[in-house]
């Protein structure tokens, strides 16, 4: 992929007035101060996930479990934002930047019904894969032991996770502007053991709460029995909608060895109600969300909230140096003195791109409990009953959502919003076959494109609505085999932006945003029908 926007360490300045050399157009701003996952290929114009950095109205947006295009909303937010730095006369790039990101810290906090008196701490990172890497670094600091994370497999979280999470590079140039090779050791970084434990079995169905739970107690308890720490990565909301391994089991393992156990959630799709974040961050775990999932803000902004306690252990040792090419001073609140070694950096692209969905998370937050379970309901029973309808697509069963003796049951986040499923092809002998991955990734492909042009397709003026859709789903998760068959399952996926904009003036838009919804299943289905002339 060719980069055509300017390094980023050019935009990454801690010196001199605000200037338009340092604040080039917002579309440009929104691709730099990360890594190559939000670069623009030279010829689409588009990203990896597909997705453009000026607002998209005609896609029909239903890939919040992998990237959204900016709305119309976000993006002026954005270009407001930048507007007000340039004219803010502020003595230098960091001092505006970390004046700026202490601003969002609170605003986030508040929209998470958080008081600024709580004691919870917010540091924010270029991605959730990037607060995977701070956090694991972070906890590690100080220890003689090597330390141990475990997570749950690659395939339901993201990609470059488990490379983070080791203390190595996960893309070919990092946040702050370096660049590096993926999967290289990070210079200075603490070694620490990774491990993981599978979701879903060889044949891609889920595993029971029960053994993802015995796999996670087996793998702690001789770490945190020898004496070393140990870190937990709870997942509430993974790829395909999963929460593992349960809150129940975290919690007793957290009790039994208070000393050498740290949980995080990994929470980056931000699925969660303000009510079950509150409960995990009493409970003294850490949290990742981003603002790129389910709020739909531009690729990729993440950011890690750090309950008190956690927060006072973790400032006892200094950031590590390891961090200095993925974190900037500006990042961590302003009180923490062990962010110190950390450059002074003002990373804009970071900050617009929370900006960004801070527009979208504000809209959301307007929503009464009802009404976001409401959009729920019908939108999960509609597409549950499209999938089942179709001989050619074939629903995962989708996970509980209950998180035991830590949240209400009834908070909104027990409704699944990611619906994953198979495409099947006709098949004369067998009735039909699976797609496989090469297949799946193709389609997910086409599905963004106008393919009304297409003779295949016909003369039918229905189904050629339908294929001139343009639609982004989630992008495809490995589920195991199918008849032998390696296959993998897109997503549909509710949004904050697509629940905002149904539930406006009394609902009036819902019918609307569930028709769309259910024509860009279809045009799935008609790909799949007709795969082997596509």
């Amino acid at each position: 992929m060719t980069r055509t926007s300017a390094e980023p360490a050019k935009r990454l300045s801690s010196i001199g007035m605000i200037a338009a050399a340092t604040l080039p157009g917002t579309a440009q701003l929104l691709t730099e101060g990360g890594d190559a996952r939000i670069e623009l290929d030279a010829i689409t114009g588009l990203n990896k996930y597909g997705c453009a950095p000026l607002p998209d109205p005609g896609m029909i947006a239903l890939g919040s479990s992998t990237a959204s295009i900016i709305s119309e909303r976000s993006y002026d937010a954005a270009e407001g934002l930048r507007m007000r730095l340039l004219a803010s006369g502020a003595a230098s790039d960091y001092a505006a930047y970390a004046s700026e990101m202490n601003r969002t810290r609170c605003e986030l906090l508040s929209l998470c019904g958080i008081s600024e008196g709580s004691g919870v701490d917010v540091v924010f990172a270029a991605s959730g894969t990037d607060i995977h890497l701070i956090a694991a670094q972070a906890f590690s600091s100080g220890e003689k032991l090597q330390p141990l994370v475990i997570m749950v497999e690659a395939n339901e979280t993201g990609s470059g996770v488990a490379a983070a999470l080791a203390g190595r590079h996960f893309s070919s140039h990092s946040a702050m502007g370096e660049t590096v090779t993926s999967g290289a050791n990070i210079r200075h970084a603490a070694a620490i053991e990774v491990v993981s434990v599978a979701l879903r079995d060889a044949n891609g169905m889920a595993r029971s709460d029960a053994a993802i739970d015995a796999d996670f107690v087996a793998l702690a308890t001789p770490a945190a029995e020898a004496g070393r720490r140990v870190l937990l990565i709870l997942i509430d909301g993974s790829k395909t909608g999963a929460i593992a391994p349960t809150a129940d089991c975290v919690l007793q393992l957290q009790q039994r060895y208070p000393d050498r156990i740290d949980v995080m959630v990994d929470a980056c799709q931000f699925r969660i109600a303000p009510q079950t974040l509150r409960a995990y961050l009493q409970r003294d775990f850490m949290v990742a969300l981003t603002g790129s999932k389910f709020a739909t803000g531009p690729t990729f902004c993440g950011a890690l909230m750090i309950p008190p306690l956690c927060a006072r252990r973790m400032r006892r040792h200094p950031i590590p140096p390891a961090l200095r090419a993925y974190s900037s001073r500006g990042d961590w609140p302003a009180d923490w003195d062990s962010a110190a070694p950390l450059d002074q950096i003002a990373n804009f692209g970071l900050l617009l791109r929370w900006e960004a969905a801070l527009a979208e998370i504000r809209a959301f937050r307007s929503l009464s409990d009802e009404q976001i379970a409401g959009f729920l309901r019908a939108f999960g029973a509609a597409v549950q009953d499209k999938l089942q309808r179709s001989p050619l697509l074939d629903p995962l069963p989708l996970p509980s959502l209950e998180r035991g003796s830590l949240a209400e049951a009834d908070n909104w986040d027990h409704i699944p919003s990611i619906h994953p499923f198979l495409l099947f092809y006709p098949n004369v002998a067998k009735g039909r076959s699976a797609l496989d991955r090469d297949q799946t990734q193709r389609v997910y492909q086409l599905l963004q494109a106008d393919l009304s042009t297409r003779k295949m397709f016909g003369s039918d003026s229905t189904i050629g609505r339908i294929v001139a859709q343009r639609c982004q789903l989630g992008q495809p998760v490995a589920c195991g085999h199918r008849d032998g068959v390696p296959v993998s399952a897109l997503r549909v996926c509710a949004s904050m932006r697509m629940i905002a904009r149904a539930s406006a003036d009394g609902g009036r838009e819902m019918g609307s945003v569930i028709e769309q919804t259910i024509s860009a299943i279809e045009k799935a289905e008609l790909l799949a029908h007709t795969f082997a002339r596509v």
